[in-house]
C-alpha cells in the first residue's frame, strides 16, 4: 500500500528490554547509522548493574535511548516519542517517560502470563484499556523473526536473538534509515560466524520489509540532515574522547602514554579503548586493584611517561593516598573519575556529579590539585587534551571529571586538526650543572629529571623534601615553606586557563551556573526561556579548581545565582565558600541525567514565577 513520507524536526526514541535483548546493540546500531546520514544526535544508554539479571523482572530491564534531529541539540531529550518494549517489563518501567500520545511498538509475543507475572500485571495492559493514551502498534516480533530464519538449521534460542535487528529493521524503516551500515557491521562482526551473520541480516530486513508491507503503519518519517559546521565528523562517547585526548596529547608532547587501570563500571571502556592504540606507542596495564594502577601510573610518571590512571567514586578513593604521593613528588599525573552513583557501590551503571568535594579536597594533609570537567562526550576529548597539559606543564596530579552519561553517551564530534591542538611542550632535565631536584621556575615548577641521567640522580617518596635540595626534611619552617609552594603553583594556573565566559546578557537578573554532564539540559532550558523573554544567562564551568580568575568578578554582576547539580550542592558549598555569595540550588540525584524541562520551571519560580 501507498504511504506518505512525513518530515519531522526531532524524534526521541527508546528501546527497551531484557538485558538479554540486545537493547544496547540496536540503540548503538541506530545511532551509528543516524550519524551517517548526518543527523545531529544525542544518546543515553541505561542498563542494569547486574551481569543478566533475571529475566523479565523490572529490574532486569536495559534501555538505550537515541534523541536525532535536523537541528543543533544538546541532550538525549527529556520524553521519548517513541518506545520500543520488547517485553511487558520494559514496557512497565517506561511507560510513565513516554509523551501522551507517544507511539509504543510492541512485541505481543512477549506479553504471555509468565512474563506479565514477572512484570506485575495483573491483566495485559493490551487489552485493559491503560494504553489508550498512546498509539499502540502490535507486532508479534518472536515469531516473525522466527519465519524469517526457518530453513537454516539454526537452533529455536540462536533465532529468538535475532528478534531485536527485527525491530531494528522496523525502525529503520520507519524514519527512513538505511541497512546498507548494519549489514556491513553484521558481516564484519560475525565473519567467522557466516551463518550468524546471515540469520541477522535476514532478520533486520525482515523488519524492514514488514514496515513497507504491514498496515499497521500509514506513513513513513524522514529527519532530514542537520546544517553542522563543516569538516570531518564522527560519532563518539564520551569514554572513547578521553582515550583519544590522552593519545594525541602524548602524541603532541612526544612522550610515551601509559595508562594503569582496574576494571570499574563505567570508566572500563577507557583501557578497552586504549589497548587499540599500541601503534601509538600506548602501553596499558590492567592492574590487580586500585592502588596498584595509581602506584604504576606514578611509577611510569617518574619513568618520563604522560601517565594517566582512569576509574570511579570508589577506585578515586583507593587511589587518593597515592595520588597525594604524586602532589609531594610533584610528578605529572592524570586522575580520569568517571563519575557513577554513590556512596559505596551505590548505582554502578547510573550517572552522578557527586565526587566534586572528594577530588577537591579529599587527601589528607595540605595537597591541593587541579580538578577540571568535561562538559559533553565529545568535550571530554578537549578536556582530557587539556588535563594532560596542565599536568606536565605544572608538574601535577590532575583530576579529570566526566560520569556514567558522558563516557556512555555519544554525539557528533568534529574531529581537530593535530596542527591546531595546543602544543605540549616537554622539556627533561639533562644539564647536571646547578641542578637541584626542587628548584622551580617562574610557575613554581621544579624540573622533571628523569632517573638514571648522569649527574641529575635524587631522591623522591612521600617524607617531605627541604625546599631546593630535596633532601628529607623535617624542619617546621620548611614545611610550611613547601606546603605554601604547592598550594601557590595549584593557584597559579589559573592565569594559564580561558577566563569564563557568559552565554546572553554579561549581567543581569539570573546567571545559572552548571558544571559537568549537565550542560547540555542547562543550557537547552536558558535557550527556551530566553526565547519567551526572560532575561537569563548561563556560565558552565569547566575548571573547578583553581576556578577562572574572573569567577567572582562574573557573579558580582547578576542578583541570582542559581545553580543545578546532580548532588546535593557540591558546586554551591565550593562558590560560597569561595566567594561568599548566596545561590539557589536545585539538585536530583536520580541516577539519570537532568531533565531541561524540570530545569526550566525551577529557574522560573526562581526568578519569581512566570511572567
Amino acid at each position: 500500500m501507498s504511504k506518505t513520507i512525513e518530515t519531522l524536526d526531532d524524534v526521541v526514541i527508546r528501546f527497551a528490554g531484557d538485558s538479554g535483548d540486545g537493547m544496547q546493540l540496536t540503540g548503538t546500531q541506530f545511532t551509528n547509522t543516524t550519524a551517517l546520514v548526518g543527523n545531529d544526535l544525542s544518546t543515553l544508554p541505561d542498563y542494569p548493574a547486574e551481569i543478566r539479571a533475571p529475566a523479565g523482572t523490572l529490574f532486569g530491564v536495559s534501555s538505550f535511548q537515541l534523541h536525532f534531529s535536523s537541528m543543533d541539540i544538546l541532550t538525549p531529550g527529556d520524553y521519548p516519542d517513541v518506545l520500543v518494549a520488547m517485553n511487558p517489563a520494559a514496557l512497565k518501567v517506561h511507560l510513565k517517560d513516554l509523551k501522551k500520545g507517544g507511539l509504543i511498538l510492541v512485541n505481543t509475543d512477549s506479553f504471555d502470563d509468565k512474563n506479565l507475572n514477572l512484570a506485575g500485571y495483573k491483566t495485559s495492559p493490551l487489552t485493559d484499556g491503560s494504553l489508550s493514551n498512546f498509539q499502540v502498534i502490535e507486532v508479534p516480533v518472536t515469531k516473525l523473526t522466527l519465519n524469517a530464519l526457518q530453513g537454516m538449521g539454526l537452533s529455536q534460542k540462536v533465532m529468538v536473538r535475532c528478534k531485536n535487528f527485527f525491530a531494528l529493521g522496523l525502525m529503520y524503516w520507519l524514519y527512513s534509515r538505511p541497512t546498507e551500515p548494519t549489514e556491513e557491521w553484521v558481516h564484519e562482526k560475525f565473519g567467522k560466524e557466516p551463518e550468524l551473520a546471515e540469520a541477522n541480516i535476514k532478520a533486520l530486513k525482515a523488519g524492514y520489509y514488514y514496515g513497507e508491507t504491514t498496515e499497521a503503519f500509514t506513513s513513513q518519517f524522514e529527519v532530514k540532515p542537520a546544517q553542522l559546521k563543516p569538516g570531518l565528523y564522527r560519532n563518539i562517547t564520551g569514554n572513547e574522547a578521553t582515550a583519544l585526548g590522552v593519545v594525541a596529547a602524548a602524541q603532541k608532547a612526544g612522550i610515551p602514554l601509559y595508562y594503569a587501570s582496574y576494571p570499574i563500571t563505567p570508566a572500563s571502556d577507557i583501557l578497552h579503548n586504549l589497548s587499540a592504540y599500541k601503534n601509538f606507542g600506548v602501553k596499558t596495564y590492567q592492574a590487580e586493584d586500585e592502588i596498584a594502577a595509581a602506584g604504576a601510573a606514578v611509577g611510569a610518571s617518574y619513568a618520563g611517561n604522560l601517565a594517566v590512571t582512569g576509574t570511579s567514586g570508589p577506585g578515586a578513593a583507593l587511589k587518593s593516598e597515592t595520588i597525594s604521593l604524586g602532589i609531594m613528588l610533584e610528578l605529572p599525573l592524570v586522575i580520569v573519575d568517571v563519575q557513577r552513583g554513590g556512596p559505596s557501590t551505590g548505582l554502578p551503571t547510573k550517572t552522578e556529579q557527586s565526587d566534586l568535594m572528594f577530588v577537591t579536597y579529599g587527601r589528607h594533609g595540605e595537597a591541593p590539585a587541579p580538578v577540571i570537567a568535561a562538559a559533553t562526550p565529545a568535550d571530554c576529548f578537549a578536556m582530557a587534551y587539556e588535563a594532560a597539559r596542565i599536568a606536565v606543564k605544572y608538574m601535577t596530579p590532575v583530576y579529570l571529571l566526566t560520569d556514567g552519561y558522558l563516557a556512555n553517551g555519544s554525539e557528533p564530534w568534529l574531529v581537530p586538526d593535530a596542527k591546531d591542538l595546543p602544543a605540549i611542550p616537554v622539556s627533561f632535565r639533562t644539564d647536571p650543572e646547578n641542578f637541584h631536584p626542587y628548584s622551580r621556575n617562574e610557575n613554581n615548577v621544579r624540573p622533571w629529571a628523569l632517573p638514571g641521567t648522569p649527574g641529575l640522580e635524587h631522591r623522591i617518596g612521600g617524607l617531605e623534601k627541604a625546599n631546593i635540595t630535596g633532601n628529607v626534611s623535617y624542619d617546621p619552617d620548611n614545611h610550611d615553606a613547601m606546603v605554601h609552594l604547592r598550594a601557590e603553583k595549584v593557584a597559579g594556573i589559573a592565569k594559564d586557563i580561558p577566563l569564563q565566559d557568559v552565554y546572553g546578557e554579561q549581567s543581569g537578573e539570573l546567571l545559572v551556573v552548571s558544571w559537568g554532564g549537565t550542560f547540555g539540559a542547562v543550557r537547552s532550558s536558558v535557550d527556551r526561556l530566553r526565547k519567551k523573554g526572560y532575561k537569563i544567562s548561563h556560565a558552565h564551568l569547566r575548571y573547578l579548581n583553581p576556578f577562572p580568575r574572573n569567577l567572582g568578578d562574573v557573579l558580582k554582576n547578576f542578583k541570582k545565582i542559581f545553580v543545578p547539580e546532580i548532588n546535593l550542592g557540591q558546586l554551591s558549598k565550593l562558590l560560597k565558600t569561595e566567594y561568599l555569595t548566596p545561590v539557589i540550588q536545585f539538585n536530583k540525584v536520580r541516577g539519570l541525567p537532568l531533565r531541561s524541562t524540570e530545569l526550566e520551571q525551577a529557574i522560573i519560580n526562581a526568578l519569581g514565577g512566570a511572567k
